[in-house]
């Protein structure tokens, strides 16, 4: 797995319409009487805080959790990572996307593929933890 930081956002977002319809596949557009209001990703996803920052993954480990290569996570790192949270960590240097165990202290940083074995983090191990994933970004057009 890869991973690719892109930092903090910035500029600012226009808010974008957003319909109380939901849009059956093959609806070319929403009606113009549905508009509930404008809503801002940058709100939405909390983007603008010193606190979050943005990652580009790459790789297939997380693909059971909705997390797929080329996909971008929304990262907040003001967040104390818990048991079952998807984390961006860095375990010996190496910068990983997985998710956390604890257990007994026991702590374990699982993939969401089978084909991929969990690392158990070992007495001597340097683990840092650098945020819990919040958000994922997924661009269709690939």
């Amino acid at each position: 797995m890869t991973i690719t930081f892109l930092g903090a956002p910035c500029g600012s977002s226009e808010p974008l319409p957003i319909y109380s319809y939901y849009v059956p596949a093959g609806f070319p557009s929403p009606a113009a009487d549905h508009l509930e209001g404008h809503i801002s990703l940058d709100e939405l996803f909390d983007i603008r805080a010193p606190h979050v920052y943005l990652v580009k993954v790459e790789g297939d480990s997380m693909q059971g959790a909705g997390i797929y290569s080329g996909d971008i996570v929304v990262v907040d790192r003001g967040r104390e990572a818990e048991h079952g949270d998807i984390v961006i960590a860095a375990i010996n240097c190496e910068p990983v996307c997985k998710r956390l165990h604890r257990r007994d202290g026991v702590v374990i940083l699982k993939s969401e593929n089978r084909a991929y074995p969990p690392r158990y983090v070992m007495e001597g191990d340097d683990l840092l933890i650098w945020g819990v994933v919040r958000y994922s970004v997924r661009d269709h057009a690939q």
